[in-house]
């Protein structure tokens, strides 16, 4: 009857008298059925009817499977899962005003969080620009089962500055475009009901020296449409007040173990960890330690993972106190190792898992025609990497930007090496490009300074525990290039599991694990670093304009340009033949830009809206798994 009188705003007193009577008393169970999908339809019309994609550029086919009820309603962090968690991804209400003034006193409408303001998929498509800010505001109810649990409010990443209200209450603030972040609002909570949750963020984009890769207020050639407020999952998740707060692995497969380091929020005296290490559903490994402490847990008859062989551990660590298990968490790691070693010939090599190994990847920068920085649904973010896997890569650069969570797990999930840029910012992007040895850095202000310092450790902090990433490299081609030597060796102190190729294309200097160059549109080895790797990490560009499929079709840019798709392919294939024959004087990996079109640069090896491959997909793969080949002939 609750659902009954729900409805009749809707469809009628008499309507729904009709239906009663039809159905009869004793068919009440049959008819709350029937009523709640005549709800479900009804919401489903409603909240369709306040979002729509905005703007008339190309989208790709996966918008036809969102809904502003459903929208990216996976569980965002896949290295340290929990059962128990809550979506608020949807629609909100919005306003743009300017920086200067308070909250707004009325909104301008509805946006479709979590895709950027800029983005079609928003339903707003409105530039924010410096002088202005975006505030959100929306409502929700805690579950009555999350009583007497701490519930913590989490965003994915939010471009740039974020304040937070619980129920008129400023609950904190972020800086950083890139990292997770989140805030325990148990004591703002109202006892029961709505809870009032509003966000304010301002980003300078270009105006700032935060780091920022490829957005621009003027979009052209290699430069992007801004991005500005939430572009990740917002999500609630109910805690103890002790519990896990962090995960740490670091696999060493010379000793046949991982090392665990778990942080503990709030313990107390007694506090331990349980570690259970399963293959498949077999339980092959546990290890306990105290609240803090590090947790060594021998892998006999380990499984290596590689791109090859992707194979994971999965893992649970269960927290103690007083003899009670108070939190659990799922996980995963793999046992793999990234080094250098001189080959038999005495030349630089990049190994995994101690033998010689090419990195043969492509240049990913991570751009959406309909979201921007994120696409529209989850089965979108894993086709890129599934895509250039297919094209015979081993290796992705992703180039001046960091991806929500999920999309390193589906790499280390279906096995994919992750060359990780940290975005760049501030410094010129373009004088600056490709003049490799005249020792001369960019002057940051000390404010831009620490910033760049704190989003770095940020993100190593995020990303550390995923198998898939291999390098980081601080700088790309000179922008912003800094104290490369200090950051480079605190880079590689910080995480000594992993290589560090220090400016890709930038200002090179005696420090580092890897020399990375870059040459357009050919292949060549104009550097020779006799104690580190060279890796040519970036070439190719070569363009294709297809029609309907291009962002702007009067404006397109590329390195050089080809009319069909059997020409790109030749000249890629011509490319790579190069690439083989530099493997043999000491080359030891490349990056073919790119994996995609962006935006109205047309040098993809997919469209933009990632509906046509614009190569032979089976020539592209054979000599993409010969030049990978090549070290063990």
């Amino acid at each position: 009857m609750k659902l009954i009188k729900l409805l009749i705003p809707f469809i009628g007193e008499n309507c729904t008298h009709k239906v009663f009577e039809d159905f009869g008393a004793a068919n009440i169970p049959v008819m709350k059925k029937y009523f709640t999908f005549i709800l479900f339809l009804f919401l489903f019309s409603y909240s369709s009817a306040q979002w729509q994609p905005a703007g008339d550029r190309i989208k790709t086919s996966w918008v036809e499977d969102l809904h502003p009820d459903n929208v990216w309603n996976v569980y965002p962090r896949p290295i340290m899962e929990r059962s128990d968690w809550m979506n608020l991804n949807g629609l909100w209400d919005y306003a743009i005003t300017p920086r200067d003034k308070s909250a707004p006193s009325a909104y301008d409408g509805k946006i479709l969080v979590p895709f950027p303001v800029e983005s079609s998929l928003s339903g707003v498509k409105k530039t924010v620009g410096e002088e202005n800010v975006v505030w959100y505001e929306r409502s929700f109810t805690v579950p009555s089962g999350w009583r007497n649990k701490d519930i913590l409010l989490h965003f994915g990443a939010v471009d740039w500055k974020t304040e937070v209200w619980v129920n008129d209450v400023k609950v904190g603030e972020h800086t950083g475009g890139y990292t997770p972040f989140c805030f325990n609002i148990t004591p703002f909570l109202q006892r029961s009901g709505n809870q009032k949750l509003a966000v304010k963020v301002w980003d300078p984009a270009d105006q700032g020296f935060q780091p920022r890769g490829k957005q621009v207020s003027e979009p052209r050639a290699i430069w992007y449409t801004s991005v500005t407020g939430i572009w990740q999952t917002v999500w609630l998740e109910p805690v103890e007040k002790t519990h896990i707060s962090n995960l740490r692995t670091t696999p060493d497969i010379d000793l046949s173990a991982v090392t665990v380091e778990a942080s503990i929020n709030n313990p107390s005296p007694g506090d331990y960890v349980e570690v259970r290490v399963m293959d498949g559903t077999r339980l092959i490994a546990t290890g306990k330690a105290a609240a803090g402490s590090k947790i060594n847990v021998h892998v006999q008859d380990q499984k290596l993972w590689s791109p090859e062989s992707p194979f994971l551990y999965d893992m649970e660590l269960v927290l103690y106190s007083n003899g009670r298990a108070i939190d659990r968490v799922k996980s995963y790691f793999a046992m793999r190792k990234i080094s250098t070693a001189r080959d038999e010939l005495g030349q630089m090599r990049v190994q995994l898992n101690n033998e010689d190994y090419f990195p043969m990847g492509t240049l990913d920068q991570g751009w959406w025609p309909d979201g921007l920085y994120l696409p529209p649904t989850d089965e979108a973010l894993l086709y890129d990497i599934q895509a250039t896997k297919d094209l015979g890569f081993n290796m992705i650069r992703k180039h001046v930007k960091v991806e929500p969570a999920r999309w390193y797990y589906h790499a280390d999930r279906i096995g994919m090496l992750v060359f990780q840029d940290m975005p760049s910012g501030d410094g010129s992007p373009v004088w600056q490009r490709w003049q490799y040895f005249d020792g001369v850095e960019f002057q940051r202000s000390p404010e831009s300074e620490a910033n760049y310092r704190k989003e770095w450790k940020e993100i190593i902090d995020y990303l550390y525990s995923y198998p898939s990433i291999v390098t980081w490299i601080p700088f790309n081609e000179r922008w912003g290039q800094f104290r490369t030597v200090e950051i480079t060796e605190w880079t590689q102190q910080y995480d000594p599991s992993r290589l560090v190729l220090p400016a890709s294309g930038g200002n090179h200097f005696p420090v580092g694990d890897l020399l990375g160059i870059h040459n357009y549109p050919h292949p060549r080895f104009e550097f020779y670093d006799p104690h580190r790797p060279t890796i040519l990490s970036e070439y190719g560009g070569i363009g294709l304009v297809l029609e309907g499929h291009l962002w702007e079709p009067e404006r397109n840019w590329g390195y050089v340009q080809y009319q069909s798709i059997q020409e790109v392919t030749d000249r890629y294939v011509d490319f790579a033949e190069r690439i083989l024959e530099l493997t043999g004087v000491g080359l030891a990996g490349a990056v073919y830009t790119q994996i995609t079109d962006v935006e109205i640069e047309v040098n993809g090896l997919l469209t933009y809206d990632r509906k046509r491959i614009k190569v032979n997909q089976d020539q592209i793969r054979r000599i993409n798994l010969e030049i990978r080949n090549s070290l063990n002939r």
